[in-house]
């Protein structure tokens, strides 16, 4: 992994969202992170999120239990 990983599994909406922003308001712009969730929402709330605060969704992996989505900072 070239980012940090941000464990927010156990977590539902809209929390996994709220803790994204939160952490990438502290990173620089063009800075990259892997937010993994077990929220099954995530799949439609992580895309939007990043297109509605100009974040870059880089890639979206199904992992056990969950999803991985690699987001860069815009």
């Amino acid at each position: 992994m070239d980012a940090e990983l941000y464990d927010l599994r156990g977590l539902n909406c809209p929390l996994p969202v709220l803790k994204t922003r939160r952490k990438l308001q502290d990173m620089a712009a063009g800075s990259r992170i892997w937010v993994e969730t077990s929220d099954p929402l995530a799949v439609i709330d992580m895309p939007n999120f990043c297109l509605n605060d100009g974040h870059r969704l880089i890639e979206t992996l199904s992992i056990d239990g969950g999803h991985r989505f690699h987001i860069e900072r815009g």
